[in-house]
């Protein structure tokens, strides 16, 4: 469907699903990998991909006329893609996961085991929004899977891990926010000074490594004298 006279947006489905978000980004590899003229940029979201063009080097109808041609490919353009696997150090609890003990009591399980249910899975990034290079993340199995806070913090500090129903997710900055803190890593999500300023794209996937209070702090060190590296893998 037209967006304006510059973007189109391609419809997959209306719910958060691993499967229709597969297709999202096999419709963007297709479109990065085969170069279409005119295409600026493409944004991503959970079950849609917003198309920017211009105007001036093709039109919508040429553009839909291209797109469709991708359609029954998108299994092979989806295969193509390379998925880096992103280990992402977390210490949950105490004052980085405030809401944890919440968690615990609202499915009648200890804080040990939120901490290594959350852990043990790996999480595709579905897409990034709300703020700059704030990853949606899911999803989490269904024992641990906990509302949002009924009144949202009014700060909520970078780097913090939370909960909101079957999503997990992670601050990139401070900033208001309605989930249910974990846990926090040292990680830096976001610099606007990095070549590509999101250290979190869709299509990655995360693994939350759990750690001390102590390697907390080493590592937010590291982190600020550009000594520390995350622990990055490709699939």
């Amino acid at each position: 469907m037209p967006v304006g006279d510059k973007a189109l947006l391609v419809e997959f489905g209306n719910a958060i699903d691993i499967n229709i978000n597969n297709k999202v980004l096999a419709l963007c590899n297709a479109i990065s990998s085969s170069k279409i003229l005119g295409v600026d940029e493409c944004v991503l979201t959970y079950r849609s991909l917003l198309v920017y063009y211009d105007p001036l080097k093709t039109s919508y109808e040429r553009l839909v006329f291209q797109l469709k041609d991708f359609e029954y490919r998108l299994d092979e353009f989806g295969s193509q893609i390379k998925r880096r696997i992103v280990e992402v150090p977390t210490c949950y609890g105490g004052a980085h996961g405030p809401d944890l003990s919440y968690v615990a009591k609202y499915h009648n399980l200890t804080e040990e085991e939120v901490i290594r249910v959350h852990s043990e899975r790996e999480y595709p990034v579905l897409m990034i929004g709300f703020i700059a290079g704030f990853p949606y993340l899911g999803e989490v199995a269904s024992e641990i899977a906990t509302p949002r806070l009924e009144t949202p913090r009014l700060k909520v500090p970078a780097g913090s891990v939370g909960i909101a129903e079957k999503q997990t997710g992670i601050y990139p900055k401070e900033s208001p926010g309605g989930w249910r803190l974990i846990g926090r890593t040292p990680l830096k999500l976001f610099d606007p000074s990095w070549p590509q300023p999101a250290l979190l794209q869709p299509g990655d996937v995360v693994m939350f490594k759990p750690i001390s209070e102590g390697e907390f702090e080493a590592i937010q060190e590291a982190v600020l004298k550009n000594t520390y590296s995350p622990a990055i893998k490709e699939r």
